[in-house]
């Protein structure tokens, strides 16, 4: 029997077979003539979806343009696998995911079928000075990549990137260094101290919002006092 021919039925016997040790996951895949990824693929649907997972889908599942893009931000950020990520969305298989993470790379839409994301904002070529003033921004305004990706017109997965390889190995990380021929960058004293000024304006500015917020936190407490 050719794998396109089990029913939901028949793949939850396979699946029972596997799970009660009667027979090894290989061994299972060989006697019933089925790749062992399609076997796996057959296990977390069902784990995912229970019985439902394992039938054969008539209809497009429809997933929303947040949803989309949550999964591609988890994905970019690598905190987890593409097997936790199908899991946590209940995302049909990893071939949905990886189309959703072309679509994003390409800064197209993530449409949804009732309703589009906005288009991602596309990464672009940046100097050594605009990566660590982009790094500096984002770490003032807690970790918003995606403020700063909008503000700044690059991609989110280049700001995450950035900020990742400067917190972990410094400023110097951030230095372009593809390309043997490519010149070395470096800053000039005067690139430096422009810097330094941008660093304490964007903490100025940051203070300045937290000061707002404090102060209307105590108006609406002294109304309610």
């Amino acid at each position: 029997m050719s794998r396109g021919k089990y029913n939901a039925l028949e793949k939850l016997a396979i699946l029972e077979e596997v799970s009660n040790g009667e027979i090894g996951f290989l061994a299972a895949a060989k006697k019933y003539e089925i790749n062992k990824t399609t076997l796996m693929k057959w296990q977390r649907r069902y784990k995912t979806y229970g019985y439902e997972g394992l039938e054969r889908r008539t209809h497009l599942q429809s997933y929303s343009a947040e949803l989309k893009l949550r999964a591609v931000k988890d994905y970019l950020e690598g905190e987890l696998s593409q097997y936790q990520i199908i899991d946590k969305y209940k995302i049909a298989s990893t071939r949905q995911l990886f189309n959703w993470i072309n679509k994003y790379n390409g800064h197209s839409s993530l449409k949804a079928y009732k309703g589009e994301a906005k288009a991602m904002t596309k990464g672009r070529s940046t100097t050594y000075q605009e990566r660590i003033d982009i790094v500096q921004y984002c770490l003032a305004h807690q970790h918003d990549y995606q403020q700063t990706a909008g503000h700044f017109q690059v991609s989110y997965q280049q700001v995450y990137q950035w900020v990742k390889k400067f917190e972990a190995d410094g400023q110097e990380a951030l230095k372009d260094g593809r390309g043997r021929k490519k010149a070395q960058e470096e800053l000039t004293e005067a690139d430096q101290q422009k810097l330094e000024m941008k660093k304490m304006e964007y903490e100025m500015e940051r203070l300045r919002a937290e000061n707002a917020f404090l102060k209307k936190l105590r108006e609406f407490q002294r109304r309610r006092s």
